[in-house]
């Protein structure tokens, strides 16, 4: 089982270029960062992660995960770079294809690309996606960036986005185009993963979670005459606890992120 590992990089916290540097020698498998473009100084939705729900500060200060992971490939070389995760509603697919297989391309094929939709409703108003519908909105915007990754006049017709044939270049390293990898818990996780993803990317769940997701994914997979191993299990932000690393393998993850601090 790979191990990588997750972490928030702000304006205070150590270079990315060293965190990158330094995980690599040391033999991690990747790297992962995520993405919050703002955050409402007034919000009426708590914070999962707390009892409290107040939203830790550090989700404002967090860079931009693209131009962090660009500066990330040109130190490295073999370790993978991923966005954990990027906010598929709130970013125009268009652009946002550009950016993923330029960050492939640059890195010789090291990009995943772990993809949610957001829980803070405000957030996602604010920067232009369909909160109430957000997971349909990320289902179209992963559609029509799968043409423009694999198709050299690309169009996509949807509600959401709705383009003529256009050309865009350059095209990813990895073909067809970078793992997606889907995060959270939703109860139609798998199902979207069987239709549009590559893997499941979990946060912070338990070894029995795991177990029954790779079970329900490797049942869809035979349904759909897909082989059940193209779909990998990505366990996301995990304590650095050898014991539950052990456990998680065995349950059938195939990579695990371990929390890094780096401010």
């Amino acid at each position: 089982m790979d191990i990588g590992i997750s972490t928030f990089l702000t304006d205070y916290s150590v270079d990315v270029a060293v965190v990158a540097r330094r995980a690599e020698e040391l033999g991690f498998a990747s790297l992962w960062v995520p993405e919050h473009s703002i955050l409402p100084v007034n919000s009426g939705t708590p914070w999962p992660g707390s009892a409290d729900g107040k939203i830790p500060k550090v989700y404002a200060d967090i860079v931009d995960p693209f131009v962090a992971l660009g500066r990330a490939s040109a130190v490295t070389t073999t370790l993978k770079l991923g966005t954990g995760i990027c906010l598929v509603p709130e970013r125009n697919p268009l652009l946002l294809a550009k950016e993923v297989a330029t960050i492939d391309m640059y890195s010789k094929g090291r990009f995943q690309f772990g993809i949610g939709a957001g829980w803070l409703r405000e957030e996602t108003d604010i920067m232009g996606g369909d909160f109430a519908h957000r997971w349909a909105q990320t289902r179209e915007a992963i559609l029509a960036m799968k043409q423009l990754w694999t198709t050299v006049e690309s169009e996509y017709h949807g509600k959401y986005y709705d383009f003529p044939p256009v050309y865009s270049f350059p095209g990813p390293a990895q073909r067809p185009h970078p793992p997606v990898l889907l995060g959270g818990m939703a109860k139609n996780v798998f199902k979207r993963i069987e239709e549009y993803g590559d893997g499941w990317m979990p946060n912070r769940v338990t070894p029995e979670d795991v177990k029954k997701g790779r079970a329900k994914l490797d049942e869809l997979a035979d349904a759909a005459g897909r082989d059940p191993k193209s779909i990998q299990i990505m366990v996301f932000g995990q304590q650095a606890d050898r014991d539950l690393l052990k456990t998680l393998e065995e349950a059938g993850a195939d990579s695990v992120a371990v929390r890094l601090e780096t401010a």
